[in-house]
């Protein structure tokens, strides 16, 4: 079930153009907030923004509650707090300036890519 969030949530952040997305596995951090982080990064605030929106979007129709967000009113950084994962979406300067997930360098991570659509064609 938690792949299957964490796919979805990269899914959201890859269909509107979010990049350098990874999920930090952070279930072996004693007193850990979450269990998952998921973090990306946007070229501008307004992507910023959509991406966060997609986010929140594709989540609510799977059920899931969106308990807390925040950084909305600049979009430099938006966090959302889904319980078991929050996400972590930066306008790409501040991703590099805070450098958020080498905070957390010896978890278990993955990396997401956008997943190739099979034409019926070749299908």
């Amino acid at each position: 079930m938690i792949t299957h969030d964490l796919r979805l949530i990269a899914d959201a952040i890859l269909d509107k153009k979010g990049e350098n997305v990874i999920s930090l596995d952070l279930r072996q951090i004693d007193g850990a907030v979450t269990d998952w982080f998921v973090v990306c990064d946007a070229s501008n605030t307004t992507q910023v923004g959509a991406v966060a929106e997609n986010i929140a979007e594709k989540m609510k129709e799977e059920g899931h509650t969106l308990y807390r967000s925040q950084g909305e009113g600049n979009s430099f950084w938006i966090i959302q707090d889904y319980g078991h994962i929050v996400v972590h979406i930066f306008l790409r300067q501040y991703r590099d300036f805070y450098r958020l997930e080498d905070l957390w360098a010896d978890v278990p991570r993955k990396e997401y890519k956008e997943r190739r659509k099979v034409s019926k064609t070749q299908a």
